[in-house]
């Protein structure tokens, strides 16, 4: 069943008895990230509930700072791997005692899990993806372009289902994190504004071109106002990050030098974050980071903007001449010639704005 086609008196019913929800989400660290807003403003209006959320373990730093979340690390590559391993899974949150179970992913091993707790007398409910919609939205030749219902709001539906009706505070965000000695060693003082650059994605269709982003960088450094600290992983990303590290005073690559705990804290005192429709944009907004977003042939319309972020933040290639955007929900499919999608964004453009939310922000802290 859908998660927006429970009954009233479903809800009711649930809203009588649940206190404690195991919720489920495996990946992917956007996806997982953007998790984190909803449950803090669940948590806050429902001060009495508790969370175990199930997800990879290398996720659980997100959620470090919530106290009635606690991380159930779901290991699918190892014990918690195929069928047996699901039917393990599903013994060891049995023995957590839970009210209801909120399945935030609805994927073949969260189905397999619904199925085992079918046998108990534990609701379930999921998550109503859109798929049907996201189909016509991206589609090439019955295009419905209008914006669907955020992803966020798609996980508050979850839980209104089990009882919980959430209101999403765009202003409940999680709290700045403390500085350690190492990191504080990388980044120096805060005197300029702190700018995070996430220059890659999974996808190419996602990725603005890397010579327009070491525009946009030379330009940020060109003003002498920002330390620039670059964010990536893997060996091919540090190596170009360190590369440009090596070009720009002003730039500090990250990637390969913090875990993703000390990352975590870094971004949460950034002054602004650029990324493109990808998990490092996540992050930023789910501390209220202001985050500045780059779009190819995805778009907001499809339900995946950082949380709380204007609209006005997401720059986007230009539909006059790629008509088909979104030609995808991910980022991984695009018909020939959309692949410079995102060089219809001037590099002028997205400085601009950087600039802009930058000088928003001072005014914000000048009046303060």
């Amino acid at each position: 069943m859908e998660a927006n086609e429970s009954t009233s008196e479903n809800v009711n019913s649930a809203s009588k008895k649940t206190e404690h929800i195991i919720a489920i989400r495996l990946s992917a660290m956007g996806d997982v990230a953007m998790v984190v807003p909803v449950l803090n403003n669940l948590l806050l209006q429902y001060p009495d509930l508790k969370i175990t959320f199930v997800t990879r373990k290398f996720f659980a730093p997100m959620f470090s700072s919530m106290e009635r979340v606690s991380v159930f690390e779901a290991d699918v590559n190892g014990k918690h791997k195929g069928l047996l391993g699901l039917w393990r899974l599903y013994r060891a949150l049995k023995k957590e005692q839970p009210d209801a179970i909120a399945d935030l992913h609805k994927v073949l091993r969260s189905a397999i899990l619904k199925f085992f707790f079918s046998f108990t007398s534990i609701p379930v409910r999921q998550i109503n993806k859109g798929r049907q919609e996201k189909k016509s939205l991206t589609s090439l030749k019955k295009k419905v372009f209008e914006p669907l219902k955020s992803t966020h709001q798609r996980y508050a539906d979850v839980f209104r289902d089990l009882g919980y009706p959430l209101e999403l505070d765009t202003s409940k965000v999680l709290p700045k994190r403390g500085l350690s000695k190492k990191v504080l060693e990388l980044t120096g003082d805060h005197e300029r504004k702190w700018v995070g650059i996430a220059p890659f994605t999974a996808y190419e269709g996602k990725m603005y071109p890397l010579e327009l982003m070491k525009t946009v960088i030379k330009e940020l450094n060109n003003t002498n106002g920002y330390k620039i600290f670059l964010f990536g992983g893997g060996k091919a990303e540090v190596n170009t990050l360190n590369a440009i590290e090596g070009e720009y005073r002003g730039a500090k690559n990250i990637a390969g030098k913090l875990n993703f705990e000390e990352e975590l804290s870094l971004i949460s005192h950034l002054d602004v974050m650029l990324a493109m429709d990808s998990g490092n944009g996540h992050l930023a907004a789910m501390f209220g980071v202001p985050t500045v977003t780059l779009w190819g042939i995805t778009h907001p319309h499809a339900g995946f903007s950082p949380f709380g972020q204007p609209t006005e933040y997401a720059l986007l290639s230009d539909r006059e001449q790629f008509p088909a955007i979104p030609t995808s929900v991910y980022g991984n499919k695009y018909p020939q010639g959309y692949e410079s999608a995102m060089s219809s964004i001037a590099p002028e453009t997205v400085v601009q704005k950087m600039i802009e939310v930058l000088q928003k922000q001072s005014g914000k802290m000048n009046k303060k």
